[in-house]
């Protein structure tokens, strides 16, 4: 036996997590609670991805143990161990720990915790007692189903209720809400994932369409700032009329502290507005105002990062187009990206210009038709790995001739290709529906906490039948074969779901055949025709609504561009400005405070820097 590819695995699948986790979330900024979910959530769920094959190597072993009887010296002649063979108790320990920890975190914790985020109390006690009533519904609704299910079995003449039953039923609950939330995912994302590939490789379409985003996303944008000023125009007329000796100062000041220095200071230059003689507020007013301005803020984040992603990324599909005609095989820069000088040398202009102008679009389309062919293969398996004789399921027969010849290293990457590639098919389409924008994970640290928990809410819920659904793919499930057969370790901590008849013989067998009817309506795009009917904005192909929005995008892309070329001049000329007559006459123009009459606040006498056309004039330009 040897553990040395198990934690292999226990341990790269930690490293992956936490450098996501790094990288899209903020571990000075979020509170430490919730990065420790966080990191537990994508790590469990990760690990069972990773390990899963593991289990299945090891399935394959004890069943070709238990075909060859029971003589020691003949089973060892005829069933090679795997190389990553561990003892028979350390699977089942470990998916009990893993599984049970990820379905209270996604079921109990993380629900209380998103609400907590959110909550406009100004006490730890009265933020979690604001969390709980707001998921009363959402676990009342649980418990009632629950209750009457329980009622159900309760009335069946064979049925004896235990602890053991109660689990499976917690489990069969959790894994059919996750298996139908898996097949609407999936419908959509084995249609969507290669067209979009496909749809990259072409340059113009993906400009179009990025066009089309930045018209959308500058409303979401400008929505969201008007929010943003609705709040602070409250906070100001509220600044006017509490003073420091008034109760719920210290509680005004709370939300102050959670405005931005810039918008702070921004708020404070406004005219008083004619109702900013308010009545004094009082707690409750606050807590409502507190969530408002907590919810506003998170917003603005999110659709200004948002929108600084997009503009770079339409930038650089814009530079390609343009260099995609030049003859010097150079890729320009509109504006050149902060490289270490590692990645400069060995990313030259040269290298660039063939990545970008000629190799990327060629290796999208590869990939492409790659997983044109996966996705064609996880929808014939969906539909037809319930069939027994013949086995219809090609992954069931992929890995049926890896074990005809013991070859459990092809056994564990076959099942490592192919969990991952539903993986990635999941969550990629969780981030691109439009009824979950507010939801948005992104990179450089600049994810809030509400996103954060929401995506480790959904790894804890989709993985988990998603690899049992796996498993019935590959023929490992006796319960859907309608076979005898030794398990996974896996599917015997998870239990089976036929403890209620009418899920185990109907639902959770038939229903991912439902998924041939979500891909062809995807791929006919129904729904976003439908949509588009409905009022909602979609990019659907030549449609007059279409076209004027990407001509909008288009412009808000040209002032965009012209706005940062006139900054970078404007830097340039600075620049050029210190290095010709020193640093030392930049002093001269840095702000100085003198007190006033305000004892508290000094008045602040600025030294103007000079104008560009100043600028211009001493340097001669």
């Amino acid at each position: 036996m040897s553990l040395g590819p198990l934690l292999t695995d226990v341990v790269v699948t930690f490293c992956l997590a936490a450098g996501i986790l790094y990288h899209y979330g903020n571990c000075m900024r979020h509170h430490i609670v919730v990065t420790i979910a966080v990191l537990i959530a994508w790590y469990f769920s990760f690990l069972i991805v990773f390990v899963l094959p593991l289990d299945v190597s090891s399935t394959v072993y004890r069943q070709c143990i238990g075909e060859n009887g029971t003589i020691v010296n003949q089973t060892e002649l005829e069933c090679k161990k795997p190389w990553s063979h561990v003892p028979d108790n350390v699977f089942p320990n470990l998916w009990r720990v893993v599984y049970w920890t990820s379905q209270c975190l996604t079921w109990l914790i993380m629900p209380v915790m998103q609400s907590y985020s959110r909550a406009g109390e100004f006490t730890w006690k009265g933020k979690i007692k604001s969390a709980i009533i707001d998921n009363t519904i959402y676990y009342g609704t649980y418990l009632f189903i629950c209750g009457i299910l329980l009622i159900y079995l309760a009335l069946q003449p064979d049925m004896e209720l235990d602890g053991q039953k109660l689990k499976a039923i917690a489990s069969s609950a959790s894994n059919t809400w996750g298996l139908f939330l898996l097949v609407l995912l999936l419908g959509y994302a084995l249609v969507e994932v290669p067209r979009s590939l496909w749809n990259a490789s072409k340059k113009g379409y993906l400009l179009h369409y990025a066009y089309f985003h930045a018209a959308k996303l500058s409303c979401d944008k400008c929505e969201a700032q008007d929010a943003v000023d609705d709040v602070l125009e409250t906070l100001k007329a509220l600044s006017a009329a509490v003073r420091s000796n008034h109760p719920q100062y210290r509680n005004l000041e709370t939300i102050l502290q959670k405005v931005p220095i810039e918008m702070r200071e921004r708020m404070n230059r406004r005219p008083a507005s004619d109702d900013s003689t308010l009545e004094p507020p009082t707690e409750k007013s606050l807590i409502r105002l507190h969530k408002q301005v907590i919810k506003a803020l998170q917003t603005q984040h999110r659709t200004e990062t948002q929108w600084d992603m997009l503009v770079k990324k339409i930038f650089l599909l814009e530079d390609v187009a343009k260099n995609q005609v030049s003859h010097d095989h150079r890729f320009k820069w509109s504006f050149p990206p902060q490289r270490s000088p590692i990645l400069q040398a060995v990313f030259t202009p040269t290298v660039e210009w063939y990545w970008r102008c000629l190799l990327h679009s060629y290796v999208l389309k590869i990939g492409a038709i790659i997983c044109s062919i996966l996705s064609i293969f996880v929808v014939w398996s969906e539909v037809t790995f319930f069939n027994k004789e013949p086995v219809l399921s090609l992954f069931a027969n992929f890995l049926n001739l890896a074990k005809a010849d013991y070859d459990y290293f092809t056994i564990e990457v076959l099942s490592t290709l192919i969990i991952a590639y539903l993986c990635f098919c999941a969550y990629s389409t969780v981030l691109k529906i439009r009824v979950l924008n507010h939801y948005y994970i992104a990179p450089h640290h600049q994810t809030d906490e509400f996103s954060l928990i929401f995506s480790g809410m959904m790894l804890c819920r989709l993985t988990p039948p998603m690899c049992l659904n796996f498993l019935g793919l590959i023929h490992m499930d006796s319960h859907i074969i309608k076979k005898r057969i030794l398990e996974t370790h896996y599917t015997q901590v998870m239990g089976h779901m036929d403890v209620i008849a009418i899920i185990s013989d109907g639902f959770n067998i038939y229903f991912p055949m439902l998924m041939l009817a979500f891909c062809l309506a995807t791929y006919f795009s129904l729904g976003s025709r439908a949509l588009s009917m409905l009022g909602f904005q979609q990019f659907v192909g030549d449609d007059e609504l279409t076209g004027e929005l990407v001509d909008e995008g288009r412009e808000l892309i040209k002032r965009e561009r012209r706005r940062l070329e006139r900054n970078e001049e404007s830097m340039n000329r600075r620049r050029e400005f210190q290095e010709r007559f020193g640093a030392n006459s930049a002093s001269r123009y840095r702000p100085t405070a003198r007190s006033g009459n305000d004892p508290e606040h000094g008045e602040m006498t600025y030294l103007l820097p000079p104008s560009d056309e100043t600028l211009g004039y001493i340097t001669g330009r």
